[in-house]
């Protein structure tokens, strides 16, 4: 079960995140309460384990800026949170190594999840960001092949039940695990993690799931 801890804004939540096993943490770089800036983002990737994927989070960017953003805030991948079309999301993909393209439930996109050039499609709600729990039955229309991360109101209260039902390759979550706007709770981060894991279908656990190698850069 991929676990992606989203909305980092400082080095102590990052590496939190890493120590309570969490796969990957975003970075958010469009307009938000947990906007940060290149510069912070890059001090923050240097101390983290090459096996945790790090992703940048953009909304309607130009795929150019995109490209230029990642690479200076040394991150791995970029997460594209907006109304992309297929060429745009290429293109950055023809430039970085990781992409994961961001659908809402129940939208054109997410029917057509399998055209972005992509196979990490992160299912999200109407409103990304607003902590709000969507209908997890809109899953079933996103187009098949694509794995699945499923975001959207995700906490700790429920992540075990929306695992069970949805049956996620991954979960991405940030608000809920907050004490505040842009500040991880470190409980809320361990019951978040734990409970995503116990939860998980087997053919989401073990050695075999993971399809790639995070720490591989060539």
């Amino acid at each position: 079960m991929f676990v992606k801890i989203c909305g980092i804004t400082n080095e102590d939540d990052a590496l939190l995140a890493v120590a309570m096993g969490a796969d990957a943490v975003g970075f958010v770089f469009a307009p938000s309460q947990r906007q940060v800036a290149v510069q912070t983002v890059y001090d923050i990737t240097r101390r983290l384990p090459p096996e945790i994927l790090t992703v940048g989070v953009f909304r309607d960017e130009l795929p150019e800026r995109v490209i230029d953003t990642v690479n200076r805030a040394g991150l791995k991948a970029a997460q594209l949170h907006g109304h992309e079309s297929p060429s745009m999301v290429e293109e950055v993909a023809q430039n970085l190594r990781w992409v994961i393209k961001a659908v809402v439930a129940g939208s054109v996109d997410a029917r057509h999840a399998d055209q972005f050039g992509t196979d990490l499609i992160l299912v999200d709600a109407p409103a990304p960001g607003s902590g709000r729990v969507f209908d997890w039955s809109l899953v079933d229309d996103v187009a098949p092949g694509p794995r699945i991360i499923l975001a959207g109101g995700l906490n700790p209260n429920n992540v075990a039940e929306a695992v069970h039902i949805v049956q996620p390759w991954g979960v991405d979550v940030s608000s809920g695990v907050e004490r505040s706007p842009g500040r991880k709770d470190a409980l809320k981060v361990k019951a978040f993690i734990e409970r995503a894991r116990s939860a998980a279908p087997a053919r989401h656990l073990g050695p075999d799931v993971m399809p790639y190698d995070w720490a591989d850069d060539e």
